[in-house]
Protein backbone atom coordinates (compact mmCIF):
# COMPACT_ATOMS: atom_id res chain seq x y z
CA UNK A 1 0.00 0.00 0.00
CA UNK A 2 1.14 3.27 -0.79
CA UNK A 3 1.16 4.62 3.05
CA UNK A 4 2.29 8.35 2.06
CA UNK A 5 -0.51 8.43 -0.41
CA UNK A 6 -3.11 7.27 2.04
CA UNK A 7 -1.44 9.32 5.47
CA UNK A 8 -2.05 12.64 2.65
CA UNK A 9 -5.81 11.22 2.13
CA UNK A 10 -6.49 11.34 5.82
CA UNK A 11 -4.53 14.34 6.91
CA UNK A 12 -4.62 16.74 3.90
CA UNK A 13 -4.22 20.27 6.03
CA UNK A 14 -1.88 18.40 8.40
CA UNK A 15 1.28 20.03 6.77
CA UNK A 16 3.73 20.05 9.73
CA UNK A 17 5.13 17.09 10.95
CA UNK A 18 7.20 15.69 14.11
CA UNK A 19 10.15 17.13 13.47
CA UNK A 20 8.47 20.49 13.52
CA UNK A 21 7.32 19.80 16.98
CA UNK A 22 10.38 18.33 17.99
CA UNK A 23 12.14 21.38 17.37
CA UNK A 24 9.31 23.47 18.97
CA UNK A 25 9.91 21.57 22.10
CA UNK A 26 13.33 21.00 22.96
CA UNK A 27 14.69 18.61 25.73
CA UNK A 28 14.32 20.77 28.79
CA UNK A 29 17.81 22.30 30.32
CA UNK A 30 17.65 20.98 33.79
CA UNK A 31 20.19 19.34 36.25
CA UNK A 32 21.59 15.58 35.88
CA UNK A 33 18.50 13.16 37.57
CA UNK A 34 15.98 16.12 37.70
CA UNK A 35 12.49 14.57 36.86
CA UNK A 36 9.90 16.15 35.10
CA UNK A 37 6.26 15.06 37.08
CA UNK A 38 3.11 15.78 36.09
CA UNK A 39 -0.94 15.84 37.38
CA UNK A 40 -3.05 15.46 34.12
CA UNK A 41 -6.76 15.18 35.85
CA UNK A 42 -9.81 15.10 33.67
CA UNK A 43 -12.24 18.33 34.24
CA UNK A 44 -14.96 15.92 35.08
CA UNK A 45 -15.83 16.81 38.66
CA UNK A 46 -14.28 17.39 42.14
CA UNK A 47 -10.56 17.54 43.10
CA UNK A 48 -10.78 14.05 44.71
CA UNK A 49 -8.19 13.64 47.88
CA UNK A 50 -6.80 10.68 45.75
CA UNK A 51 -6.11 13.17 43.20
CA UNK A 52 -4.32 15.31 45.62
CA UNK A 53 -2.33 12.39 46.80
CA UNK A 54 -1.33 11.49 43.35
CA UNK A 55 -0.54 15.44 42.34
CA UNK A 56 1.35 15.95 45.86
CA UNK A 57 3.43 12.95 45.16
CA UNK A 58 4.33 13.71 41.67
CA UNK A 59 4.95 17.42 42.90
CA UNK A 60 7.40 16.15 45.84
CA UNK A 61 9.14 14.01 43.14
CA UNK A 62 9.99 16.56 41.19
CA UNK A 63 11.05 19.00 43.89
CA UNK A 64 13.21 16.55 45.57
CA UNK A 65 15.46 16.41 42.53
CA UNK A 66 15.35 19.84 41.21
CA UNK A 67 12.95 18.95 38.86
CA UNK A 68 9.71 20.29 36.98
CA UNK A 69 6.26 19.28 38.12
CA UNK A 70 3.44 20.64 35.80
CA UNK A 71 -0.25 20.68 35.56
CA UNK A 72 -1.72 19.25 32.07
CA UNK A 73 -5.84 19.28 31.38
CA UNK A 74 -6.93 16.01 29.48
CA UNK A 75 -9.90 16.99 28.57
CA UNK A 76 -11.03 14.63 25.13
CA UNK A 77 -13.80 13.16 26.95
CA UNK A 78 -15.77 16.17 26.85
CA UNK A 79 -19.18 14.55 26.89
CA UNK A 80 -18.44 14.16 31.16
CA UNK A 81 -16.57 17.18 30.80
CA UNK A 82 -18.05 20.05 33.70
CA UNK A 83 -18.38 23.65 33.91
CA UNK A 84 -15.61 25.29 35.44
CA UNK A 85 -14.05 22.27 36.43
CA UNK A 86 -10.64 23.25 35.47
CA UNK A 87 -10.84 26.02 37.66
CA UNK A 88 -11.99 23.94 40.50
CA UNK A 89 -8.73 21.54 39.92
CA UNK A 90 -6.38 24.30 40.27
CA UNK A 91 -8.23 25.94 43.02
CA UNK A 92 -8.09 22.94 44.91
CA UNK A 93 -4.50 22.05 44.15
CA UNK A 94 -3.89 25.91 45.25
CA UNK A 95 -5.36 25.49 48.68
CA UNK A 96 -3.21 22.98 50.00
CA UNK A 97 0.04 24.62 48.73
CA UNK A 98 0.44 22.66 45.46
CA UNK A 99 1.25 25.37 42.90
CA UNK A 100 2.54 23.52 39.60
CA UNK A 101 5.95 25.13 38.06
CA UNK A 102 3.85 25.47 34.93
CA UNK A 103 1.52 24.43 32.87
CA UNK A 104 -2.64 25.48 33.07
CA UNK A 105 -3.34 28.26 35.60
CA UNK A 106 -6.89 29.20 34.49
CA UNK A 107 -9.82 28.26 32.38
CA UNK A 108 -7.96 29.62 29.38
CA UNK A 109 -4.17 30.79 30.68
CA UNK A 110 -0.88 28.38 30.36
CA UNK A 111 2.34 29.39 32.13
CA UNK A 112 5.36 27.38 30.37
CA UNK A 113 7.16 27.12 26.84
CA UNK A 114 5.56 23.75 26.56
CA UNK A 115 2.14 23.80 26.19
CA UNK A 116 -0.80 24.26 25.16
CA UNK A 117 -1.53 22.24 28.59
CA UNK A 118 -4.72 21.81 27.60
CA UNK A 119 -5.39 18.78 25.42
CA UNK A 120 -8.44 20.18 23.31
CA UNK A 121 -6.28 22.85 22.09
CA UNK A 122 -3.63 19.90 20.64
CA UNK A 123 -5.69 18.46 17.88
CA UNK A 124 -3.14 19.39 15.34
CA UNK A 125 -0.10 17.64 16.99
CA UNK A 126 -1.82 14.69 17.65
CA UNK A 127 -3.03 14.35 14.01
CA UNK A 128 0.86 15.27 12.98
CA UNK A 129 2.06 11.95 15.23
CA UNK A 130 -0.75 10.39 13.95
CA UNK A 131 -0.71 11.15 10.04
CA UNK A 132 3.51 10.34 10.83
CA UNK A 133 2.32 6.80 12.24
CA UNK A 134 -0.10 6.10 8.95
CA UNK A 135 3.51 7.11 6.49
CA UNK A 136 5.14 4.19 8.78
CA UNK A 137 2.26 1.50 8.15
CA UNK A 138 1.58 1.16 11.69
CA UNK A 139 -1.78 3.35 11.56
CA UNK A 140 -4.50 3.34 9.61
CA UNK A 141 -8.09 4.05 8.90
CA UNK A 142 -11.32 1.81 10.83
CA UNK A 143 -14.44 2.19 9.39
CA UNK A 144 -15.99 -0.39 11.54
CA UNK A 145 -19.98 0.98 13.21
CA UNK A 146 -20.74 0.29 16.79
CA UNK A 147 -23.01 -2.38 15.36
CA UNK A 148 -19.90 -4.54 13.83
CA UNK A 149 -18.08 -3.88 17.11
CA UNK A 150 -21.02 -5.21 19.25
CA UNK A 151 -20.94 -8.16 16.78
CA UNK A 152 -17.47 -8.81 17.62
CA UNK A 153 -18.03 -8.57 21.30
CA UNK A 154 -20.79 -11.20 21.04
CA UNK A 155 -18.83 -13.64 19.30
CA UNK A 156 -16.25 -13.56 21.19
CA UNK A 157 -17.30 -14.59 23.95
CA UNK A 158 -15.63 -17.79 24.60
CA UNK A 159 -12.04 -16.17 23.20
CA UNK A 160 -9.22 -15.90 26.11
CA UNK A 161 -8.29 -12.48 24.64
CA UNK A 162 -10.87 -9.82 23.24
CA UNK A 163 -10.39 -7.02 21.55
CA UNK A 164 -10.28 -5.43 17.63
CA UNK A 165 -6.94 -7.74 17.19
CA UNK A 166 -5.97 -10.35 14.60
CA UNK A 167 -9.15 -12.25 12.09
CA UNK A 168 -10.82 -9.73 14.30
CA UNK A 169 -9.43 -6.31 13.01
CA UNK A 170 -11.50 -6.21 9.82
CA UNK A 171 -10.20 -3.41 8.26
CA UNK A 172 -6.45 -4.31 9.03
CA UNK A 173 -6.47 -5.36 5.66
CA UNK A 174 -8.25 -2.81 3.52
CA UNK A 175 -6.73 -2.00 0.37
CA UNK A 176 -5.95 1.38 -0.67
CA UNK A 177 -8.84 1.45 -3.20
CA UNK A 178 -11.52 0.28 -0.68
CA UNK A 179 -10.49 2.96 1.91
CA UNK A 180 -10.39 5.48 -0.85
CA UNK A 181 -14.34 3.92 -1.57
CA UNK A 182 -14.94 4.28 1.82
CA UNK A 183 -13.94 8.11 2.19
CA UNK A 184 -15.70 9.10 -0.69
CA UNK A 185 -19.11 7.63 0.36
CA UNK A 186 -18.68 10.07 3.36
CA UNK A 187 -17.61 7.03 5.82
CA UNK A 188 -16.93 7.95 9.37
CA UNK A 189 -13.72 6.37 10.76
CA UNK A 190 -11.23 6.23 13.44
CA UNK A 191 -7.62 5.57 13.13
CA UNK A 192 -6.21 2.53 14.79
CA UNK A 193 -2.80 1.14 15.54
CA UNK A 194 -1.40 -1.25 13.71
CA UNK A 195 0.19 -3.07 16.53
CA UNK A 196 3.57 -4.93 16.44
CA UNK A 197 2.26 -7.10 19.60
CA UNK A 198 2.96 -11.33 19.87
CA UNK A 199 0.47 -13.03 22.26
CA UNK A 200 3.01 -15.19 23.00
CA UNK A 201 5.51 -12.42 24.29
CA UNK A 202 5.84 -10.80 27.70
CA UNK A 203 6.67 -7.27 28.36
CA UNK A 204 8.67 -6.58 31.81
CA UNK A 205 8.35 -3.35 33.62
CA UNK A 206 10.41 -2.15 36.46
CA UNK A 207 7.66 0.62 38.60
CA UNK A 208 9.12 2.65 40.97
CA UNK A 209 6.53 1.89 43.40
CA UNK A 210 5.24 -2.20 42.71
CA UNK A 211 8.78 -3.23 41.02
CA UNK A 212 9.10 -5.73 38.56
CA UNK A 213 5.73 -6.19 36.73
CA UNK A 214 5.40 -8.99 34.11
CA UNK A 215 2.35 -9.11 31.73
CA UNK A 216 1.48 -10.05 28.02
CA UNK A 217 2.42 -7.30 25.24
CA UNK A 218 -0.14 -5.83 23.27
CA UNK A 219 -2.19 -6.89 20.31
CA UNK A 220 -4.90 -4.89 20.30
CA UNK A 221 -5.13 -2.23 17.25
CA UNK A 222 -6.55 0.28 19.87
CA UNK A 223 -7.91 3.68 18.54
CA UNK A 224 -5.98 6.56 18.53
CA UNK A 225 -8.28 9.11 16.86
CA UNK A 226 -12.05 9.07 17.38
CA UNK A 227 -14.16 9.97 14.36
CA UNK A 228 -14.32 13.37 15.73
CA UNK A 229 -10.73 13.63 15.26
CA UNK A 230 -9.87 13.71 18.71
CA UNK A 231 -7.60 11.40 19.96
CA UNK A 232 -7.83 8.59 23.06
CA UNK A 233 -6.57 9.16 26.28
CA UNK A 234 -3.52 6.69 25.38
CA UNK A 235 -2.63 8.39 22.19
CA UNK A 236 -2.89 11.82 23.31
CA UNK A 237 -0.85 11.16 26.71
CA UNK A 238 2.29 9.52 24.96
CA UNK A 239 2.70 12.55 22.25
CA UNK A 240 2.30 15.27 25.58
CA UNK A 241 4.38 12.92 27.35
CA UNK A 242 7.35 12.98 25.33
CA UNK A 243 6.61 16.53 23.99
CA UNK A 244 6.59 18.29 27.34
CA UNK A 245 9.65 15.66 28.17
CA UNK A 246 7.99 13.79 31.38
CA UNK A 247 10.48 11.36 33.01
CA UNK A 248 8.33 10.18 35.54
CA UNK A 249 4.45 9.22 34.82
CA UNK A 250 2.70 9.33 39.04
CA UNK A 251 -0.67 8.38 38.07
CA UNK A 252 -3.26 5.82 40.04
CA UNK A 253 -2.62 1.50 39.90
CA UNK A 254 -6.27 1.51 37.18
CA UNK A 255 -3.80 2.24 34.31
CA UNK A 256 -1.72 -0.58 34.91
CA UNK A 257 -3.21 -2.48 32.82
CA UNK A 258 -2.60 -0.05 30.30
CA UNK A 259 0.88 -0.05 30.34
CA UNK A 260 1.69 -2.74 27.23
CA UNK A 261 -0.33 -0.51 25.06
CA UNK A 262 1.14 2.69 26.25
CA UNK A 263 5.24 0.87 25.86
CA UNK A 264 3.91 0.10 22.59
CA UNK A 265 2.65 3.24 21.46
CA UNK A 266 6.08 4.93 22.18
CA UNK A 267 8.12 2.72 20.90
CA UNK A 268 5.93 2.97 17.83
CA UNK A 269 6.35 6.66 17.66
CA UNK A 270 9.87 6.25 18.26
CA UNK A 271 9.81 7.92 21.92
CA UNK A 272 12.01 6.80 24.59
CA UNK A 273 9.62 5.23 27.69
CA UNK A 274 9.15 7.43 31.02
CA UNK A 275 9.39 5.45 34.31
CA UNK A 276 6.09 4.46 35.72
CA UNK A 277 5.20 4.45 39.31
CA UNK A 278 1.68 3.37 39.58
CA UNK A 279 -0.30 4.20 43.19
CA UNK A 280 -2.84 2.25 45.32
CA UNK A 281 -5.96 3.82 45.70
CA UNK A 282 -6.71 5.65 49.21
CA UNK A 283 -9.01 2.80 51.15
CA UNK A 284 -10.98 2.87 53.97
CA UNK A 285 -12.23 0.59 56.32
CA UNK A 286 -15.61 -0.67 55.98
CA UNK A 287 -18.36 -1.48 58.88
CA UNK A 288 -20.91 -3.16 59.55
CA UNK A 289 -24.29 -1.90 61.41
CA UNK A 290 -22.87 -2.43 65.13
CA UNK A 291 -19.67 -0.30 63.51
CA UNK A 292 -17.48 -3.29 63.45
CA UNK A 293 -14.45 -3.22 60.95
CA UNK A 294 -15.98 -5.85 57.90
CA UNK A 295 -13.10 -5.13 55.42
CA UNK A 296 -11.82 -2.16 53.43
CA UNK A 297 -12.71 -0.67 50.23
CA UNK A 298 -11.35 2.51 48.03
CA UNK A 299 -12.51 5.84 49.12
CA UNK A 300 -15.52 6.47 47.25
CA UNK A 301 -16.99 9.83 45.95
CA UNK A 302 -20.35 9.00 45.92
CA UNK A 303 -19.95 7.83 49.51
CA UNK A 304 -17.67 9.67 51.08
CA UNK A 305 -17.82 13.23 51.62
CA UNK A 306 -13.96 13.07 52.59
CA UNK A 307 -13.04 11.94 49.59
CA UNK A 308 -13.63 15.31 48.18
CA UNK A 309 -10.47 17.98 48.72
CA UNK A 310 -14.01 20.91 49.77
CA UNK A 311 -14.33 18.63 52.62
CA UNK A 312 -11.53 19.68 54.04
CA UNK A 313 -11.31 23.07 53.25
CA UNK A 314 -15.16 23.80 54.08
CA UNK A 315 -13.85 22.18 57.76
CA UNK A 316 -10.58 24.46 57.90
CA UNK A 317 -8.30 21.67 58.05
CA UNK A 318 -4.77 23.72 57.35
CA UNK A 319 -3.06 22.89 54.01
CA UNK A 320 -0.17 22.36 56.01
CA UNK A 321 -2.31 19.42 58.60
CA UNK A 322 -3.57 18.05 54.61
CA UNK A 323 -0.22 17.53 53.20
CA UNK A 324 1.49 16.02 56.66
CA UNK A 325 -1.04 13.42 56.60
CA UNK A 326 -0.73 12.54 53.28
CA UNK A 327 2.99 12.16 53.39
CA UNK A 328 2.36 9.75 56.72
CA UNK A 329 0.01 7.32 53.93
CA UNK A 330 2.82 8.25 50.91
CA UNK A 331 6.46 7.27 53.12
CA UNK A 332 7.01 4.99 55.63
CA UNK A 333 9.61 7.25 57.37
CA UNK A 334 7.74 10.29 57.20
CA UNK A 335 6.80 10.19 60.93
CA UNK A 336 10.65 8.61 61.90
CA UNK A 337 11.65 11.95 60.41
CA UNK A 338 8.89 14.15 61.25
CA UNK A 339 9.71 13.28 65.54
CA UNK A 340 13.70 13.64 64.53
CA UNK A 341 13.10 17.02 62.98
CA UNK A 342 9.78 18.77 64.93
CA UNK A 343 9.95 22.34 63.66
CA UNK A 344 11.53 21.08 60.01
CA UNK A 345 9.35 22.70 57.14
CA UNK A 346 7.92 19.56 55.11
CA UNK A 347 9.94 20.84 51.83
CA UNK A 348 13.09 19.59 53.60
CA UNK A 349 11.57 15.51 54.14
CA UNK A 350 13.81 13.42 51.42
CA UNK A 351 10.99 12.29 49.82
CA UNK A 352 11.10 8.98 47.44
CA UNK A 353 9.15 7.04 45.62
CA UNK A 354 10.28 3.97 46.44
CA UNK A 355 9.38 4.29 50.16
CA UNK A 356 5.41 4.36 49.16
CA UNK A 357 3.66 1.04 49.77
CA UNK A 358 2.19 -0.97 46.89
CA UNK A 359 -0.96 -1.46 48.95
CA UNK A 360 -3.81 1.08 49.77
CA UNK A 361 -3.22 3.30 52.62
CA UNK A 362 -5.69 4.05 55.03
CA UNK A 363 -7.37 6.60 55.27
CA UNK A 364 -7.60 7.55 59.16
CA UNK A 365 -10.20 10.91 59.93
CA UNK A 366 -8.96 10.40 63.33
CA UNK A 367 -5.39 10.49 62.94
CA UNK A 368 -5.68 13.41 60.34
CA UNK A 369 -7.28 15.26 63.58
CA UNK A 370 -3.92 14.33 65.77
CA UNK A 371 -1.58 15.14 63.26
CA UNK A 372 -3.67 18.62 62.84
CA UNK A 373 -3.13 19.20 66.12
CA UNK A 374 0.23 18.92 66.12
CA UNK A 375 0.59 21.10 63.07
CA UNK A 376 -1.65 23.56 64.34
CA UNK A 377 0.36 23.80 67.79
CA UNK A 378 3.11 24.76 65.76
CA UNK A 379 1.88 27.66 64.39
CA UNK A 380 2.42 31.16 65.67
CA UNK A 381 -0.59 33.39 67.16
CA UNK A 382 -0.24 35.55 64.42
CA UNK A 383 -0.67 32.66 61.84
CA UNK A 384 -3.67 31.44 63.62
CA UNK A 385 -5.30 34.56 63.95
CA UNK A 386 -4.85 35.00 60.13
CA UNK A 387 -6.00 31.41 58.96
CA UNK A 388 -8.99 31.23 60.94
CA UNK A 389 -10.24 34.76 59.88
CA UNK A 390 -9.35 34.02 56.10
CA UNK A 391 -11.24 30.20 56.35
CA UNK A 392 -13.90 31.94 58.51
CA UNK A 393 -14.94 34.84 56.31
CA UNK A 394 -15.88 32.38 53.37
CA UNK A 395 -17.63 29.43 55.83
CA UNK A 396 -18.72 31.28 59.17
CA UNK A 397 -19.46 34.85 58.69
CA UNK A 398 -20.47 35.20 62.78
CA UNK A 399 -17.08 34.19 63.71
CA UNK A 400 -15.09 36.34 61.36
CA UNK A 401 -17.26 39.38 62.17
CA UNK A 402 -16.42 38.57 65.63
CA UNK A 403 -12.39 37.78 64.81
CA UNK A 404 -12.51 40.89 62.88
CA UNK A 405 -13.71 43.52 65.23
CA UNK A 406 -10.60 43.06 67.02
CA UNK A 407 -7.59 41.12 65.75
CA UNK A 408 -5.50 42.12 68.32
CA UNK A 409 -7.55 40.63 71.09
CA UNK A 410 -8.01 37.26 69.04
CA UNK A 411 -4.06 36.98 68.39
CA UNK A 412 -3.31 37.40 72.01
CA UNK A 413 -6.21 34.94 73.14
CA UNK A 414 -4.92 32.30 70.17
CA UNK A 415 -1.22 33.16 72.10
CA UNK A 416 -2.72 31.62 75.14
CA UNK A 417 -1.04 28.16 75.98
CA UNK A 418 0.90 28.60 72.43
CA UNK A 419 4.99 28.22 71.73
CA UNK A 420 7.15 26.52 74.50
CA UNK A 421 7.96 22.92 74.59
CA UNK A 422 4.70 21.44 75.08
CA UNK A 423 2.06 24.07 74.01
CA UNK A 424 -1.17 22.21 73.84
CA UNK A 425 -2.84 20.12 70.93
CA UNK A 426 -6.56 21.13 70.92
CA UNK A 427 -7.54 22.73 67.62
CA UNK A 428 -7.52 19.99 64.52
CA UNK A 429 -9.71 22.12 62.26
CA UNK A 430 -10.72 26.04 62.33
CA UNK A 431 -14.11 25.17 62.71
CA UNK A 432 -13.64 23.88 65.99
CA UNK A 433 -12.65 27.69 66.76
CA UNK A 434 -15.95 28.99 67.66
CA UNK A 435 -17.05 25.92 70.40
CA UNK A 436 -13.20 25.98 71.84
CA UNK A 437 -13.35 30.36 72.36
CA UNK A 438 -16.47 31.40 72.80
CA UNK A 439 -15.95 31.83 76.70
CA UNK A 440 -14.09 34.72 75.32
CA UNK A 441 -16.93 36.48 73.72
CA UNK A 442 -20.06 37.82 75.26
CA UNK A 443 -22.20 37.05 72.14
CA UNK A 444 -21.13 32.96 72.18
CA UNK A 445 -20.27 32.76 75.73
CA UNK A 446 -22.52 30.66 78.05
CA UNK A 447 -22.34 29.12 81.15
CA UNK A 448 -24.96 26.49 82.40
CA UNK A 449 -23.58 26.35 86.04
CA UNK A 450 -23.27 22.92 86.50
CA UNK A 451 -21.26 21.91 89.21
CA UNK A 452 -18.47 18.88 90.52
CA UNK A 453 -19.97 16.54 92.52
CA UNK A 454 -18.01 17.40 95.64
CA UNK A 455 -18.59 21.12 95.49
CA UNK A 456 -21.77 22.61 96.56
CA UNK A 457 -23.60 25.98 96.12
CA UNK A 458 -23.21 27.17 98.82
CA UNK A 459 -19.18 26.41 98.65
CA UNK A 460 -19.47 27.71 94.78
CA UNK A 461 -20.57 31.10 95.95
CA UNK A 462 -18.06 31.50 98.38
CA UNK A 463 -14.92 30.82 96.58
CA UNK A 464 -16.25 32.76 93.87
CA UNK A 465 -16.91 35.56 96.10
CA UNK A 466 -13.81 35.70 98.19
CA UNK A 467 -12.17 35.18 95.16
CA UNK A 468 -13.54 38.35 93.84
CA UNK A 469 -12.46 40.25 96.83
CA UNK A 470 -8.68 40.20 96.25
CA UNK A 471 -8.89 39.55 92.12
CA UNK A 472 -6.44 42.25 90.39
CA UNK A 473 -5.41 41.63 87.02
CA UNK A 474 -2.30 43.89 88.25
CA UNK A 475 -1.12 40.92 89.90
CA UNK A 476 1.61 38.50 88.20
CA UNK A 477 1.25 34.79 87.90
CA UNK A 478 2.82 33.97 91.17
CA UNK A 479 0.61 36.46 92.69
CA UNK A 480 -2.55 35.32 91.79
CA UNK A 481 -2.03 32.22 92.77
CA UNK A 482 -0.82 32.68 96.35
CA UNK A 483 -4.20 34.04 96.36
CA UNK A 484 -5.81 31.71 95.27
CA UNK A 485 -3.92 28.96 97.86
CA UNK A 486 -4.96 31.92 100.42
CA UNK A 487 -8.62 31.67 99.79
CA UNK A 488 -8.46 27.86 101.09
CA UNK A 489 -8.06 27.46 104.61
CA UNK A 490 -10.77 29.77 105.56
CA UNK A 491 -12.78 28.38 102.70
CA UNK A 492 -12.64 24.87 104.56
CA UNK A 493 -10.16 23.83 101.63
CA UNK A 494 -6.75 22.97 101.72
CA UNK A 495 -3.78 24.56 99.45
CA UNK A 496 -2.24 21.39 99.62
CA UNK A 497 -3.31 18.84 97.09
CA UNK A 498 -0.78 15.94 98.78
CA UNK A 499 -2.49 17.05 102.14
CA UNK A 500 -6.01 16.21 100.85
CA UNK A 501 -4.66 12.94 99.57
CA UNK A 502 -3.59 11.94 102.67
CA UNK A 503 -6.78 12.94 104.35
CA UNK A 504 -9.36 13.93 102.33
CA UNK A 505 -12.03 13.70 105.22
CA UNK A 506 -10.61 16.52 106.39
CA UNK A 507 -11.20 19.19 103.64
CA UNK A 508 -14.05 19.95 101.32
CA UNK A 509 -11.13 19.73 98.78
CA UNK A 510 -8.07 21.26 97.76
CA UNK A 511 -6.23 24.45 95.84
CA UNK A 512 -7.54 22.69 92.32
CA UNK A 513 -11.07 22.93 93.41
CA UNK A 514 -11.18 26.50 94.37
CA UNK A 515 -9.68 26.68 90.87
CA UNK A 516 -11.35 25.04 89.22
CA UNK A 517 -14.44 26.93 90.01
CA UNK A 518 -13.31 30.15 89.20
CA UNK A 519 -12.57 28.44 86.13
CA UNK A 520 -15.82 27.55 85.87
CA UNK A 521 -17.53 31.06 86.89
CA UNK A 522 -15.21 33.04 84.25
CA UNK A 523 -15.25 30.60 81.40
CA UNK A 524 -18.50 28.02 81.89
CA UNK A 525 -15.57 25.05 81.06
CA UNK A 526 -13.92 22.93 83.41
CA UNK A 527 -10.84 22.50 81.26
CA UNK A 528 -9.09 25.72 79.39
CA UNK A 529 -5.92 26.84 78.80
CA UNK A 530 -3.80 29.27 81.56
CA UNK A 531 -6.50 30.55 83.68
CA UNK A 532 -4.52 33.61 84.48
CA UNK A 533 -3.83 34.35 80.86
CA UNK A 534 -7.72 34.14 79.94
CA UNK A 535 -8.68 36.02 83.31
CA UNK A 536 -5.67 39.30 81.92
CA UNK A 537 -7.16 39.13 78.80
CA UNK A 538 -11.20 39.73 79.42
CA UNK A 539 -10.23 42.02 81.80
CA UNK A 540 -11.82 42.95 85.58
CA UNK A 541 -14.67 44.41 84.10
CA UNK A 542 -15.89 40.97 82.09
CA UNK A 543 -14.67 39.02 84.89
CA UNK A 544 -15.94 40.96 87.55
CA UNK A 545 -19.49 40.90 85.87
CA UNK A 546 -19.07 37.22 85.16
CA UNK A 547 -18.59 36.48 88.80
CA UNK A 548 -21.48 38.67 89.91
CA UNK A 549 -23.92 36.09 87.57
CA UNK A 550 -22.28 32.99 89.10
CA UNK A 551 -23.03 33.95 92.29
CA UNK A 552 -26.06 34.96 92.02
CA UNK A 553 -27.09 31.91 90.31
CA UNK A 554 -25.74 29.81 93.27
CA UNK A 555 -27.71 31.95 95.66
Amino acid sequence: MDNLRLAQLLFPDIDKTPADYEALYPPRELPDGARVTRFAPSPTGFLHLGGLFAAMVASRTAQASKGVFYLRIEDTDKKREVAGGIGGIIAGLAQFGIVPDEGRVSETEDKGDYGPYRQSERKQIYQSFAKHLVEEGLAYPCFCTEEDLSAMREAQENEPVKGYYGKWATCRNLTLEEIEAALAAGKPWTLRLRSQGDCEKKIIIDDFIRGKIEMPANVQDIVLLKQDGIPTYHFAHCVDDHLMHSTHIVRGDEWIASVPIHIELFKACGFKVPKYAHIAPIMKEERDESGNVCGKRKLSKRKDPEASVTYYAQAGYPAESVNEYLLTLANSNFEDWRRANPAAALEQFPFNLKKMSASGALFDLAKLNDVSKNVISRFSAEKVCADVLAWAKGYDSALYELLAADTDFATKMFAIDRGGKKPRKDLAKWEEVKDYYAYFYRPLYQNDFALPENISKEDAAAIVRAYKGVYSAADDKDAWFANIKDLCEPLGFTPNVKEYKQNPEAFKGHVGDVSGIIRLAATGRRNTPDLYAILALLGEEEVGRRFDEWIEKMN
